[in-house]
């Protein structure tokens, strides 16, 4: 019996064991090959995801912490006030979300304030973004500030959203 017990304490160990290991492990991927699969992925296709965001694995010290983070009823509050002042910003018209803004309504609806608008130049320059993924990073903006609940879009707003574009950021 007790030998039993010994045999399965042991087998648990080592099962955790072997889990820890395969945690600290990490697969290395040659930059070739990860650049090869994503060409798979056509510009145009990345151009319409406006939200290009990678998520690393979480260590088990993560997943276990106690820290709650921010609560869900905090996080839809936010959402709603945002949500709110979207429907009020399109009340007279066909738009119900920013996601939904035209290429001919950015300017009046993305307004940005000069000083984000100096920071957003040389970055959209230099990441060689098409019209299309412009217009998504200032929609983005847009949905932050008003996450933020700020009229105009700043130079914090954009700069989150630029990093919302991780994939032309590796391109």
């Amino acid at each position: 019996m007790n030998s039993q017990r010994n045999g399965a304490q042991l087998r648990r160990t080592h099962a955790s064991t072997d889990f820890l290991r395969v945690l600290k492990k990490s697969v290395r991927i040659p930059p070739l090959q990860i650049e090869r699969y994503r060409s798979k992925v056509s510009g145009p296709l990345l151009d319409r995801i406006d939200i290009q965001v990678e998520v690393p694995g979480l260590r088990y010290q993560e997943l276990a912490s106690k820290d709650a983070g921010e609560s869900s009823a905090a996080i839809r509050a936010r959402v709603n006030a945002a949500r709110s002042i979207q429907l009020q910003r399109f009340q007279k018209t066909k738009i119900h979300a920013n996601a939904q803004v035209g290429t001919r309504e950015i300017k009046r609806y993305c307004a940005v304030k000069d000083d984000a608008r100096s920071y957003w130049r040389p970055r959209s320059i230099k990441l060689g973004l098409s019209a299309r993924a412009y217009g998504g990073v200032l929609k983005v903006g847009r949905t932050i500030a008003d996450l933020a609940g700020a009229e105009n879009i700043e130079v914090s707003h954009i700069a989150e959203a630029i990093q919302h574009r991780s994939l032309d950021r590796q391109m």
